[in-house]
C-alpha cells in the first residue's frame, strides 16, 4: 500500500451521510472494475453499460483508461511502478464515486493481480462493493481486432511494455464476473454485468426495462420508472 506522507492531516466526516446520497439516487454506490487485454472490449462493454443504466434513470461514470491519461494521470508512463499508481489513483476516485452512490465503471487493462487486489481491499475497507469483471480474450483475437493499432506497433518494436507482448497479464483467478468476449454478443455481456447489479442489491429490478438501448429509446418508460419512485 502506499505510504501516508502527509501529516497532520485528519479526516473530517459532514452531516450527509452515504446512506443520504443513496436515499436520493435510488440506488447503490459500487465500482465495477473491467480488466482484460487491449482490444478485449473493456470499454466497449462499459459504455453500453452506462447507457443501459442512463436509460432506467440510474446514475454511472465511466473511468476509462485513456481518458485518465489524458488527465489525472498525465503524469505516469507504462512502466511497472507507474502502472501501479496508475491504478492506484483510479481506485481511490472510484471509491470516492462509489461513496457519493455513483457506480463507477473503470476500464483498466491493470494487468496485476496485486494491484487489483489493493483497489479491492481498499473498497471492503470502506465497506463499498468491488466487482471484478474478467473481459476475457485470447491474444490472437484482441491482435486481430487492435483497434488502436497498438498491437502492430508493439510488434514493430515501436511500443515497449505492451502487455501481452512483452510484458505479462494475469489474469483474475476468481473474478465477480467473467465475459468471454470472443464468444458473447455485447447484449449478452451487458445484461449479464446487468443481472449481477440487481441480484446484489445495487440497482432495483423494477426499474430495469432492457439491458441495451439508444439513449433517444423509451422515453416513456424512463418517466414510467421515475414516477413509480
Amino acid at each position: 500500500m502506499t505510504e501516508q506522507k502527509a501529516t497532520n492531516v485528519t479526516w473530517h466526516d459532514g452531516e450527509i451521510t452515504r446512506e443520504h446520497r443513496y436515499q436520493i439516487l435510488r440506488q447503490k454506490g459500487a465500482t465495477i472494475w473491467f480488466t482484460g487485454l487491449s482490444g478485449s472490449g473493456k470499454s466497449t462493454i462499459a459504455v453500453a453499460l452506462e447507457q443501459a443504466l442512463f436509460n432506467v434513470g440510474k446514475l454511472s461514470y465511466r473511468l476509462d483508461g485513456d481518458n485518465v491519461r489524458l488527465g489525472i494521470n498525465k503524469n505516469l508512463g507504462f512502466s511497472e511502478e507507474d502502472r501501479k499508481e496508475n491504478i492506484r489513483r483510479i481506485g481511490e476516485i472510484a471509491k470516492l464515486f462509489g461513496d457519493a452512490g455513483t457506480i463507477a465503471l473503470s476500464s483498466f487493462i491493470s494487468p496485476y493481480k496485486g494491484d487489483r487486489e489493493e483497489v479491492r481491499e481498499l473498497h471492503e475497507a470502506a465497506n463499498l462493493k468491488f466487482v471484478e469483471v474478467f473481459v476475457d480474450c485470447s491474444l490472437s483475437v484482441a491482435e486481430e481486432r487492435d483497434p488502436k493499432g497498438l498491437y502492430k506497433k508493439a510488434r514493430a518494436g515501436e511500443i515497449k511494455n505492451f502487455t501481452g507482448i512483452d510484458d505479462p497479464y494475469e489474469a483474475p483467478s476468481n473474478p465477480e464476473i467473467h465475459l468471454k468476449t470472443d464468444e458473447m454478443s455485447l447484449d449478452q455481456e451487458v445484461a449479464i454485468v446487468i443481472e449481477y447489479l440487481i441480484e446484489n442489491g445495487i440497482i432495483d429490478r423494477r426499474y430495469f426495462f432492457a439491458p441495451h438501448q439508444r439513449l433517444d429509446e423509451h422515453d416513456e418508460q424512463r418517466n414510467a420508472a421515475a414516477a413509480a419512485r
